[in-house]
């Protein structure tokens, strides 16, 4: 056999010589996760990543990065009506040990899906996809069950087709409202409390009473060019719009002593 063929076979070594095995979590490093300002708990959680090594870049594995987060976890609440809903953050950019995150989807826990889900009442389903002002494209969808009316003795609570399809109607009619007017931080201010979607149950109690009424899902289809200032935007650190002051009297004056002389610096 060619010397250099077997990597295992030394010249004068054993054969299938072992190689050293090292601990993969000595190449990592720990990162924390911040969520953008509208949620009272910014302190996430922490992930891991392989530290800077030649060509790969830590901050390159990191960006990109999805965390699914409970709502009652990022409002620091432990009441039953924030925990089924979950909230996607997407990791946009990286400032020394932070990933700063962005809101990239919502959903709700599958166990409360599946409990709203009953006999002898209609489900009734709407989705449509709408552009915020600031360039993101968000996918919709609401779900919504009938209830019995009051004094009602029958056992059912079923809307006939007529009735589901403008209920249908009067929920994508809402959620292009709501969200069309809206930037993304204020489409999530709404999803937080869930207001769109008591928006459609009083706006549907005229056609047939509703109930369990949720924004189910909520997708980012399509998202602007990165914009480092609208993220420090949504993270409370920047004041949304980049503007430079040349005013004498908005400026802040510098204290130097008299006669200061800027250093001479040896190289350019």
């Amino acid at each position: 056999m060619a010397v250099g063929k077997n990597k295992g076979l030394k010249i004068g070594g054993k054969k299938g010589a072992k190689k050293k095995i090292i601990d993969p979590f000595t190449r990592k490093d720990w990162y924390d996760i911040k969520a953008p300002s509208v949620f009272k708990v910014r302190q996430v959680g922490k992930t891991l990543v392989n530290r800077t090594a030649g060509t790969k870049i830590a901050s390159d594995g990191l960006k990109g990065r999805v965390f699914e987060v409970s709502l009652a976890d990022l409002q620091n609440e432990n009441d039953a009506e924030r925990s089924f809903r979950k909230f996607k953050l997407i990791c946009e950019d990286v400032q020394g040990k932070n990933c700063l995150t962005n809101f990239h989807g919502m959903g709700l826990t599958t166990d409360k899906l599946r409990s709203m889900v009953k006999k002898w009442q209609t489900l009734i389903e709407g989705n449509c996809d709408v552009k915020t002002t600031d360039g993101y494209m968000l996918r919709v969808f609401c779900i919504g069950f009938t209830r019995k009316q009051d004094m009602s003795t029958k056992k059912t609570c079923y809307a006939q087709a007529q009735q589901v399809r403008n209920i249908r109607k009067k929920m994508v009619d809402i959620i292009q409202r709501e969200v069309s007017s809206t930037d993304l931080k204020d489409v999530v201010n709404k999803l937080i409390p869930d207001s769109i979607a008591r928006d459609i149950e009083k706006a549907c109690q005229g056609i047939y009473p509703l109930h369990d009424v949720h924004i189910r899902k909520v997708k980012v289809m399509k998202r602007p060019r990165f914009d480092l200032t609208k993220l420090m935007d949504m993270h409370g650190e920047g004041s949304g719009k980049a503007t430079v002051s040349t005013d004498p009297a908005t400026g802040e004056v510098v204290e130097r002593p008299e006669g200061y002389e800027p250093p001479v610096m040896e190289t350019v």
